[in-house]
This record gives structure tokens, sequence and C-alpha cells, in this order.
């Protein structure tokens, strides 16, 4: 298969001395699965950024989605001064700016001034251990992530100003798998797929969904950190590129009462040589012992990992009866009403995880994916048969239903602390926490046409 265009250093450098490139993106992913960072003139880059990274304000970490300080993080605080951290250059990730000529990318790992290693709580960091911890049992770690979005006719300044109220949809009507529906907004979807081929990563289709407005473009499975860096590299792309073209769309996981942004994620582990461990021929199913372990440790886990799944107050608004999100804790063969569905053979045999929405932070949730897969393997838990039927109508543990709920379930669950670590869990279970208390101060539109006068 021939592979999409990937920028070496040496490249760089060439591209920087004949002009074709004169800035240099470096950034890492924040905990709400946003690309931060700067934007350095490419001679300086080269000069003195190249060989030992840059710096950047640790409160980064530790804000909310506003970029407001927030009190209570251990990294991070005014008792602590707001000091820096060093954006260590993963010279794997350079590539060419989607939708920016001019411009390169290279994305970081994050670590503390004094040497102590690296800031465990950064999403990368947090996705790396689970990573190490894989290979250390043999295993490498492949995923893919499926992000659906919405599109609209309106700019992200008019969305803004119409505090997102009466915003029109790129497609009338449900375009599930149009090639008519598709051609409405090609334009758009043709110059994302190409910038992200450009940029480094294999594009397979784009089609359709059911939302007004509504589609998704997939990308090809890859070892999980880089699926993640491709995932916020496109996630950033698809929103500079849509207001290029005087549009805007949105990744939120539920937007509006009918169908939300789901980002179905499958997971699959290999040797370390390649060879295929999930498969075996000669068992019913061909799926193999470790294969069932595998996915019995991420049913297991499910309440547990909800909070790095669904990260947002929004997020929990995806999970109805019928509306292709999952209620049920499940798994079955290519059943979408599970939370869990099980799909592909032999070397293709994977899980997808239903749960995660186009919030989520990719880093975070193939994490918790894979920790509770490993969990599953090192306790050989045993798989439950498959599910067959509707899983909405059946009597299985349900996803929870708000975020207090699942923080809940994470702060007090001993295989995340065991496999996370104490500081990673008490740090996302804060940001849950502060998520909730903006929310619960803020009054909403909904309660001012329900209370406004008939109240």
């Amino acid at each position: 298969m021939t592979t999409p265009p990937r920028l070496t250093v040496e490249e760089l450098k060439a591209d920087i001395a004949a002009g074709i490139i004169d800035t240099v993106i470096v950034a890492f992913t924040d905990m709400q699965g946003r690309l931060q960072g700067k934007r350095i003139h490419s001679q300086f880059f080269l000069d003195s950024v190249l060989g030992h990274g840059t710096e950047g304000c640790n409160y980064l970490l530790a804000v909310d989605v506003d970029m407001n300080t927030v009190d209570g993080y251990a990294i991070s605080s005014w008792e602590r001064g707001y000091g820096d951290m060093m954006f260590d250059l993963d010279l794997s990730t350079l590539r060419r700016t989607p939708g920016q000529p001019y411009s390169a990318t290279v994305q970081c790992d994050l670590s503390w001034l004094d040497g102590s290693g690296p800031v465990r709580p950064s999403p990368r960091s947090v996705l790396q251990a689970q990573v190490d911890a894989a290979a250390e049992l043999g295993f490498v770690a492949l995923t893919g992530t499926e992000l659906e979005f919405i599109v609209f006719e309106e700019s992200y300044e008019q969305a803004w100003d119409r505090r997102y109220q009466g915003l029109t949809g790129a497609n009338r009507y449900n375009v599930d798998y149009s090639i008519l529906g598709g051609t409405k907004v090609e334009p758009l979807l043709r110059d994302i797929r190409n910038e992200m081929y450009a940029a480094g990563v294999t594009v397979e289709s784009a089609k359709g969904e059911c939302n007004p407005g509504q589609h998704e473009i997939a990308f090809l499975y890859d070892e999980v950190v880089r699926t993640c860096d491709n995932h916020v590299v496109y996630k950033t792309a698809a929103k500079e590129i849509a207001a290029r073209h005087g549009q805007s769309l949105t990744f939120m996981a539920k937007f509006d009462e009918r169908e939300g942004n789901s980002c179905h994620i499958h997971l699959s582990l290999r040797g370390l040589g390649g060879e295929a461990v999930f498969a075996d021929d000669d068992r019913e199913g061909g799926r193999s012992v470790l294969f069932e372990h595998f996915v019995a440790g991420i049913q297991a886990t499910m309440r547990d990992f909800t909070l790095l799944y669904a990260p947002n107050i929004n997020s929990y608004k995806r999970f109805q009866p019928g509306s292709f999100a999952p209620t049920a804790i499940a798994w079955g063969t290519d059943n979408r009403t599970c939370a869990l569905r099980v799909v592909g053979h032999g070397a293709g045999l994977r899980v997808e995880n239903r749960v995660p929405g186009g919030d989520v932070n990719p880093y975070l949730a193939v994490a918790g994916m894979l920790a509770a897969g490993l969990h599953g393997i090192r306790e050989e838990l045993p798989l439950e048969p498959a599910f067959g039927g509707n899983a909405y109508a059946s009597d299985k543990e349900r996803v929870p239903s708000l975020l207090s709920e699942a923080r809940e379930l994470f702060l007090r669950s001993t295989v995340a602390r065991a496999a996370l670590g104490d500081d990673v869990v008490e740090h996302y279970a804060h940001a849950a926490k502060v998520e909730l208390a903006a929310f619960n101060a803020a009054v909403t539109d909904w309660e001012r046409v329900r209370g406004f006068e008939r109240l």
C-alpha cells in the first residue's frame, strides 16, 4: 500500500532554506483534547528549538475550557507559582500543517524542568504509560478513531454571535450514506481529506450521517499514540479548513435533540513482531482466549472508566435508547445496540467501544480501554456470551447517565488507580468537578423557556 507523505527533519530544513516553510507549530494536547503551543519562526526553530525543545506554563494542564486558572490541581497552582514545563519534541510526529502550506507541525511530550520525569497527567503521557505496560506483556496496541461532526453554513463568528441558536445545517435532512448529500459539502470534505493526506495520514473515506449536516471522515488505523496524534491534528485542521470555507463544524457530543456526534474507538493487540494474538482459528468464532480476556476487562471496567470516554456534561446527553449511542454495558458480534461491538476476523479482529463521543480526548479514552483490557488479561477475566438482540431493552448494567456518577466511579476505582496512578485519577476527577461546578452555576435557555413566565 502506498503511504502518505511524511516530513523528515532533512526535508524540513530544505523547505525552510527554499522559503517553502517559514513557521513551525510546536504543540501538545491538553486535558480537553486541544492542541496548545507556539508558532515559532522556522529559522529560530532550527537554531534554538530543534535540539532541545521549548517551554510553556504548567497552567495549561490546570485550566477549564475557557482557559481560566482553577484551584485544586496538585501539579499547578498560585502556591506553586505557575512555573514552566518542557515541551519535548517528538520528531516522529513532524508533518506539514494541514491547511497551512507555509507551516509544519511537531507534537510534544511534557516533562518537568528539573529533570524529574514526565508530567504524568499529560494525556500523551497517560497513554504512553499504558503502551509501555502492554509492551511489558509482549503486545503492541493498534487503534482507529471514527469522528463524526456537524457542518453549518454559518461561520464560527456568526455562530458565536447568535449564541449557537438558529444555525443552518449544511444538509437539510438525513444524508446517511447519501452520495448526493455528501456532494452538497464536498468542497469542504475534499479539502479536509486532501490536506490530511498531505499531512501524512492515510485517508479512507467520507460519508454522510443522520443529523442534518452531519458527516464522518475515516482514517486508517495505526499504532495507538500515532492515531491519537493524528486525531487531534485532524480536529484542529477540520475546524480551521471549515472556517476558511466560511462555514463551521462541531464535534460536540450532542448539539441538539437529534443524533449526537460519536467517536467509535476500535482497538486490537498484536505481538511485538506484528503477529496476530486476538485470532485463533481453532476456537469457536475464531477468537483467542487472550481476546476474550481483553474484551472482558473492558466490559467489567466500563463504568469505572466512563469518565475517560465521556468527559463532559454534554457527553451524557448522547446516551439515549434507540439512538445508536449505547446505554447497556454488553458486548455483541456486529451488534450496534451494545456498548462493545466485536467486528472483523483474523488479523482484523477487534473490539469497538461505542461509548465515546466526538468531544472525547483520544489519548485518555484509548488509555482507559488499554488499561482495562490489560487488566482483563492479567486477571484472566472470563467473557460472558455475546449479547444477541436489542441491548437497549435488556436488563444489562447501564453506562453512567451523569458526569457526577462517572466521576465518583472513577475516583473509587481500584483498577483505575492501579493502572493509571493516584495522581492521574485525582487530576481528571478534579477536572470533572470543575466542569460540574461551572454547569451548576449556569442558567440555561431551557430554564428560561420553562420558568420565565409559567413558574
